[in-house]
């Protein structure tokens, strides 16, 4: 257990090294898909295959993490975002397709990798009872950083400054990120065994699954329509995920405390219900700002799978959160992998209705795992080891 006097000190330092991130990513989104069909000129389906490749290392995470089993997550977590600078600055230097594809390998590993563990991290150092809270609160510091991060995008595009020169002070939140977290309490480490793999944690790896696939439409296709086929100029999608960040940043403390009170099953049935409805409005609807608004609802939405992290706090003991989770996104990125290319083909050859409609199946698909959720999962520390793979 963490010591009280490291805890909060932990907690702050997380959170800037979340909002460092944060700061980062939000340049990547909000100018990537701009980026690429203005100074690149990529079609759909090189579009696709780009995200497949690039999510690639959310399944080559799983292995990096087990290499490094044993070592303390904040240095860990600080190579990782030094790694996500080095890829992403780089980007103000190509000019073709292939380098964008290298580069994207560079700093994707690096996110990858960071990526489950500032959930692992807080539900270390969070207070018994307290996990949703807590992970709320990590969510909103990511959010504040997101929106910063828009916010330095907007200025520095709008006053002709450039997407090029941008990236660099994206890659230069991320090292300012790394530092912050040489300021987390260090034996907060990555336990053994090095990789987990249970039954019971089935239901999670399937939802893992299916979030993989729903999360790639909004990545990768939904601003792609935008911009492509309305196009949406890089200041307005800066808008939109502005508008997105601010919905987020109010809403992920309260979603956190409402899964500690009501758990996780309502929660996700309630998140893919509505998704159903965004999928089929995307492809049904044609009026610009209809998908605006489509856009920034699908985009807030994603604050409600934070009860796939607390699920994992809640079925799996402290020494498996880690490699839980981490198994997490790696079911997350098999689908991840498959849906940008299987999205590019048939934005390809049947239009780009049929992307999205293969989303809401998805969708379908996660109401009927969640079901099986259990309201309050049994405690962690009941289950044998014999359940192990």
């Amino acid at each position: 257990m963490t010591p009280e006097p490291f805890r909060r000190r932990s907690l702050v330092f997380l959170g800037l090294a979340v909002a460092g991130a944060g700061f980062t990513m939000a340049v990547q989104q909000g100018l990537n898909v701009n980026f690429l069909v203005a100074e690149i000129g990529v079609t759909p389906f090189q579009q696709g295959l780009l995200e497949a490749i690039r999510e690639s290392c959310g399944v080559t995470a799983l292995l990096v993490l087990a290499l490094l089993a044993g070592l303390a997550e904040p240095l860990v977590a600080a190579a990782m975002l030094l790694l996500l600078a080095a890829g992403l600055s780089a980007y103000s230097l190509v000019h073709h397709y292939v380098w964008v594809v290298l580069l994207s390998l560079v700093w994707s590993q690096g996110l990858h990798v960071w990526m489950p563990l500032p959930s692992s991290m807080t539900l270390a150092l969070a207070e018994p009872g307290r996990a949703g809270h807590r992970l709320g609160q990590m969510a909103a510091a990511g959010s504040v950083g997101f929106a910063l991060g828009l916010a330095a995008a907007f200025v520095l595009t709008a006053t002709g400054v450039g997407m090029r020169p941008t990236y660099v002070v994206a890659g230069a939140a991320a090292v300012l990120g790394a530092a912050a977290c040489l300021g987390i309490y260090r034996r907060v480490k990555t336990p053994g065994p090095r990789l987990v793999f249970r039954r019971r944690y089935g239901r999670y790896y399937a939802l893992s699954l299916l979030e993989g696939w729903r999360k790639q439409i909004f990545i990768c296709f939904a601003p792609f329509l935008l911009v492509q086929m309305y196009e949406t100029s890089v200041e307005r999608m800066l808008l939109l995920f502005g508008v997105i960040q601010v919905i987020a940043y109010v809403a992920s403390p309260r979603v956190g405390r409402l899964i500690d009170r009501i758990g996780e099953r309502r929660v996700l049935v309630f998140y893919y219900s509505t998704i159903i409805l965004v999928f089929i409005g995307y492809a049904a609807i044609p009026n610009v700002y209809v998908l605006y608004a489509l856009f920034v609802a699908d985009s807030a939405l994603f604050v409600l799978a934070m009860a796939l992290t607390t699920f994992v706090g809640r079925i799996a003991p402290r020494s498996e959160h880690t490699q839980t989770l981490s198994m997490g996104v790696a079911m997350n990125h098999v689908a991840a992998v498959a849906m940008p290319f299987v999205g590019g083909v048939l934005w390809k050859y049947l239009g780009y209705q049929w992307t999205f409609m293969v989303g809401a199946l998805a969708a379908v698909l996660s109401i009927v795992v969640s079901l099986g959720v259990p309201r309050h999962a049994p405690p962690s520390a009941a289950v044998p080891d014999a359940d192990r793979l």
